[in-house]
């Protein structure tokens, strides 16, 4: 839940360390409370909307990693650039970005409002030929199709709905999803917690410290190639952080 500001997190939720935190997350808790906000920017960026520097903040910050990235994500001519948005919401980021890095991308989002509202939303991406397959269901319900493999796979503000070992199941059925021959990558971007991983019963999810993050990583079978702090969020915020992963 990236709006979520630090004074209010601490006064609002439990903050526990190790798997105590994540043991508490509830899928359908968590579908209940998003499909309870408005879809819109505003709503699943928690009330830091449009009328914030913060959609703007988070993009260029997006743009900015993957250029510093271009040559450890080139591709061969005539493989196709696929990507797939994970926990996608209103397709915000395809939307605003990946669409312009992307030959194509599918997206995926359990809620249904969000869902029913990206359609809206990628009208232009569509007509451009870049969307791809909607999957409206979980990233715990979610299996690599056979017939694709994807160049980029992006992780935003979405992992922290899952437990830790379902999210290690999670990644790991990312990376057979990739390019073989290091050709595919995934990006995660997430707010990071400072201490210990700390519980959010409003949205049921769980902010992960940056130490927990890279251990789930290699857990997935994943190197870390480059991460970057997100500038320009305001500072009541919690930090945001950016991994570029390829597979071991």
């Amino acid at each position: 839940m990236p709006a979520k500001t630090l004074q209010e997190t601490y006064d609002e939720i439990d903050s526990e360390s190790g798997n105590i935190a994540d043991s508490k997350i509830n899928y359908q808790d968590a579908i209940d409370y998003w499909s309870s906000v408005p879809a819109s920017v505003n709503g699943v960026l928690g009330g830091f909307g449009e009328q914030t520097p913060v959609p703007k903040a988070d993009i260029v910050g997006s743009t900015s990693f993957l250029r510093k990235l271009q040559t450890r994500m080139s591709c061969p001519e005539g493989t196709e650039k696929l990507t797939i948005d994970m926990g996608a919401g209103i397709g915000r980021i395809t939307r605003d970005l990946l669409w312009k890095v992307s030959d194509k991308v599918d997206l995926l989002e359990p809620v249904k409002p969000f869902v029913q509202q990206m359609h809206q939303e990628l009208i232009q991406v569509s007509k451009r030929g870049k969307l791809g397959d909607i999957y409206d269901i979980g990233m715990q319900e979610w299996y690599p199709p056979a017939d694709k493999k994807y160049w980029l796979v992006w992780c935003q503000w979405c992992v922290g709905q899952l437990p830790d070992d379902e999210l290690v199941q999670f990644w790991s059925r990312c990376r057979e999803s990739l390019l073989e021959g290091g050709l595919g990558t995934m990006i995660v971007k997430e707010n990071i917690a400072p201490y210990d991983d700390i519980f959010d019963d409003t949205d049921s999810s769980v902010t992960r410290t940056d130490e927990k993050f890279r251990q789930l990583f290699i857990q997935a079978g994943f190197k870390l190639i480059a991460s970057d702090v997100q500038k320009g969020m305001p500072k009541e915020l919690f930090p945001v952080r950016m991994y570029c992963l390829k597979p071991l």
